[in-house]
């Protein structure tokens, strides 16, 4: 064999040789009357993309021969898709002094013939879809004829973002370029839309072994939406495996990028049946307008003459590609009259709207397409389920009306892998996963929310409100997840970090929800109130405001009060004034006694008897209602003067700061910073507590002016110590407890769609009322006054009284002659004021006996010894 060594590097001479002069001669048969120049191109010409260039290149000078009379060689040069074999044709074309190189595919590839091509100041127009920012820099003669694919990662990620999936693996061809150039586009896109690469899988190109391995254990991991970005023929292997192993059925995502979905319609019927339900990215191909069909016509005929190998003939976006960079270039080289600079100048400042579209570069590289078509491979073809626009989103057409959506639903129905009813959920349980290790902290003040006891060396009991929450809400998933727990003992931080460590898959217990926890891992809803209270203690005031005898009754049962024992006074003067001489005199003098009639509740006339049984009527009755207000009043006022009002002892925030007074928190919360960094204390004036006895201790030693907890806590510390501390101030806005998991793990929704139901079924709530009925005092409410006692406590007495001294007076009018009685009552009126404005000093000598005598022995009087 060493032997035949030199015989086989001088046969794969000869055959590389022959290759390059079947491919020059059949470019040039056309002879070498009126050449303009040579164009150069490397492709793969075992690919179908390959294939579609090559036609496609040779059309279009054809066709510029035929409008310009001016012929284009175009020297075509396989690469066989390997970078060093691409460089070694892109030196030997330089030499044979083409003016441009066309092609090749790969960025590997590219970076070497540009490297060369630069040295020589020869344009290279590549179709290799990732170019870096700095290549222009490095080969300013280096042209990227491709679209780059960044904005096609941004389509991948609105068709994850549709289906609210979290978590994609990617599989990649090892030697590509995509995972230093493009992977990063990918991986922010998908972090925009709240989704995480789970894991990337690098395929060699010729996989075979490691591919069934690879594939084994993605089968075995949870992400089931899988990224595909391979070349076509290792996507057919790839996809043929998958369909061994059983992972083209139902729950299974699989997504291509365009090197494979462009191709589609292009595969056999084998390689469609394994890729039933994937769904596809590809550039969209404008097939409108009289030359595009003119084209079409023409590649199917050319394409079928020359690989009759091919099954399907249609041409695809890579065809038109290539036709309108072969295009462009020959205009170019038409008007700069084959000199390099100013070749490039003109393909740069080029206004040509070919075949894919208007072709425009900026900054060396073609603009990125906007637009592209979604497909869904089903049955012998593929059907095609709208467009993504960049900016704008979903639609299915492109018309000046087009309806855009964000999510991918509004295309219809995806038949995904399996033909399932439903929309796969992105992941599943491990076949072989262990039980999820759960972190428990030790250290929590409150033993009601998580309290951990070691009986024994093996046996640890983890109790609590947050324990038996997380125990409801396993209970609620639709499928069984097995766990461990495990203590912790440390800082609230440390062990939610200890889950980006990987050395716990959750943490559960009294964890508050912050931003910077966000960075090791994700939290679920929060299950208990959220904010942030400050605790203080109380102290006693004695209510002795200057008004507080009047707080017994409101205003409208002083007046009414006053209303009636008026009108009562009144009632029992007129009744009277006959016969007690003490009701009469002056005017001033009279109505002086009736205010004093009125607010005499113990009314006697100088120890006399009443003369009248209507005033005795009318005065039993009134005394009784003023004996039940003034015992009510008494009772009410005793009330409001012995109760004991309790009050902060500190009002609000700035005057805790203001003070420079200490202030306390829990030992591992991540309160320290905030009421440093948010709340602006002094951070020497902050104390940890690890206990909650020591909290209530230094609050009433006054150690501390006031404590800082979340709510949740809050509640639980005030149901223990209800009697000697209140919440004062405004409540923060913080997070409340959840329970945490890795970034992207797609327990996350299922963990939170179950923890609602729970809250919604009303368990969470009852859960929270135990905890905090077993730990809550007995204590009354001091805060809560008597309240001012209003008319309608009395209406019933006071319409008693009122009725009862109406009856009495309009009876004692009954049996008056009213014209002389109105007579009399209008004359003496009238001689009292004409004697009081005269200032006369005489009273009246007759006695009110006299006046009885007169009045009986009159015939309009009655008898006063037949009094009523």
């Amino acid at each position: 064999m060493d032997k035949l060594g030199p015989l086989w590097s001088f046969l794969v001479f000869v055959f590389i040789f022959t290759q390059k002069a079947r491919v020059n001669g059949s470019t040039n048969t056309a002879g070498n009357d009126n050449v303009m120049g040579v164009i150069g191109a490397i492709i793969d010409n075992s690919s179908r993309i390959g294939k579609e260039e090559s036609v496609a290149m040779k059309m279009a000078l054809e066709d510029f021969y035929v409008k310009f009379n001016q012929r284009l060689v175009l020297d075509i040069r396989d690469s066989q898709r390997q970078p060093i074999q691409a460089a070694l044709e892109a030196k030997d074309l330089i030499n044979a002094q083409v003016q441009a190189i066309l092609g090749p595919q790969t960025w590997e590839e590219t970076s070497l013939v540009a490297d060369i091509g630069s040295k020589t100041r020869t344009p290279i127009l590549s179709f290799a879809d990732t170019t870096p920012k700095w290549a222009p820099e490095r080969w300013p003669f280096l042209l990227q004829a491709s679209p780059n694919e960044f904005k096609q990662m941004k389509a991948v990620a609105a068709i994850v973002e549709s289906w609210e999936w979290r978590q994609v693996t990617v599989i990649y061809e090892d030697r590509d370029s995509f995972a230093s150039r493009v992977l990063p586009h990918l991986s922010n896109a998908l972090r925009e839309v709240g989704a995480e690469i789970s894991q990337l899988v690098a395929l060699p190109p010729f996989a075979s072994s490691s591919l069934s391995k690879d594939l084994e254990r993605l089968k075995e991991g949870q992400c089931r939406v899988f990224v595909v970005h391979l070349s076509l023929s290792l996507s057919d292997r790839l996809f043929e495996m998958a369909k061994r192993k059983k992972m083209m059925e139902k729950d299974y995502v699989w997504i291509t990028t365009d090197p494979i979905t462009s191709l589609v319609h292009a595969m056999n019927a084998t390689t469609i049946s394994n890729m039933q339900g994937i769904v596809g990215v590809k550039s969209y191909l404008p097939e409108t307008g009289g030359h595009f069909k003119v084209f079409h016509r023409r590649f199917r005929k050319r394409f079928s003459s020359e690989h009759p190998e091919e099954d399907n003939h249609e041409p695809d976006i890579f065809a038109l590609k290539a036709y309108d960079a072969a295009w462009i270039v020959a205009i170019a080289m038409r008007e700069s009259k084959k000199v390099s600079h100013l070749l490039l100048e003109k393909v740069v400042h080029s206004d040509f709207h070919g075949l894919s579209g208007k072709v425009e570069f900026i900054d060396n590289k073609l603009v990125p397409v906007n637009i592209f078509q979604i497909v869904n491979v089903m049955g012998k073809s593929y059907r095609e389920l709208g467009f993504w626009s960049d900016g704008q989103g979903f639609s299915e057409n492109l018309t000046e009306n087009a309806a855009y959506n964000s999510s991918m639903r509004v295309l219809g129905q995806v038949f995904w892998p399996g033909a399932p009813l439903y929309t796969p959920s992105g992941w599943t349980l491990p076949i072989s996963s262990n039980p999820l290790r759960i972190g428990v902290p030790v250290g929590s003040l409150f033993k009601e929310y998580v309290s951990v006891k070691h009986q024994s060396e093996s046996n640890i009991s983890f109790t609590g409100f947050a324990i038996d929450v997380f125990k409801e809400t396993l209970e609620q998933l639709p499928f069984y997840l097995p766990y461990e727990l495990f203590p912790f003992n440390g800082t609230y931080n440390d062990l939610v970090e200890q889950i980006h460590l990987k050395i716990f898959d959750a943490v559960v217990g009294d964890v508050t929800i912050v931003a910077r926890r966000y960075q090791h891992a994700e939290f679920t809803h929060p299950y208990t109130e959220s904010g942030l209270v400050m605790i203080v203690p109380v102290i006693s005031k004695t209510s002795n405001r200057a008004w507080l005898f009047t707080k017994p009754f409101t205003m409208a049962m002083w007046i009414l009060t006053a209303v009636i024992n008026l009108y009562n006074g009144f009632v029992i003067w007129l009744l009277e004034r006959n016969n007690c001489p003490e009701l009469k005199g002056s005017v001033l003098n009279q109505m002086g006694m009736l205010i004093s009639l009125a607010f005499n509740t113990l009314f006697s006339l100088n120890g006399n008897r009443l003369h009248s049984n209507l005033s005795r009527m009318t005065m039993v009755v009134w005394l009784f209602v003023a004996l039940v207000i003034m015992q009510t009043y008494t009772a009410n006022l005793t009330s409001k003067l012995t109760v004991q009002h309790l009050g902060p002892t500190v009002t609000d925030v700035e005057a805790l700061k203001s003070s420079n007074a200490i202030i306390g928190h829990c030992t591992g919360s991540f309160l320290s910073k905030y009421l440093v960094d948010v709340l602006h204390f002094n951070a020497n004036n902050i104390k940890n507590f690890t206990s909650i006895e020591a909290f209530s201790q230094a609050l009433e030693t006054q150690e501390i002016a006031a404590a800082f907890l979340e709510v949740p806590l809050a509640n639980l510390f005030l149901a223990k110590y209800c009697k000697g501390f209140t919440i004062a101030g405004p409540t923060y806005k913080v997070g409340g407890f959840g329970f945490a998991f890795p970034k992207g793990s797609p327990l996350v929704s299922s963990i939170t769609e179950a923890l609602l139901k729970v809250s919604e079924s009303g368990r969470l709530h009852e859960l929270e009322n135990n905890m905090i009925a077993a730990a809550k005092c007995e204590d009354v409410e001091p805060d809560k006054e008597t309240p001012s006692l209003s008319p309608n406590s009395f209406l019933v007495l006071f319409i008693l009284s009122g009725g009862t001294s109406t009856v009495a007076l309009l009876v004692y009018i009954s049996c008056l002659d009213k014209s002389m009685l109105r007579r009399k009552i209008m004359w003496r009126l009238m001689k009292a004021a004409m004697r009081h404005w005269r200032r006369q000093k005489q009273r009246f000598s007759r006695r009110v006996s006299n006046v009885a005598e007169s009045a009986c022995n009159s015939p309009y009087t009655f008898d006063p010894q037949n009094r009523i």
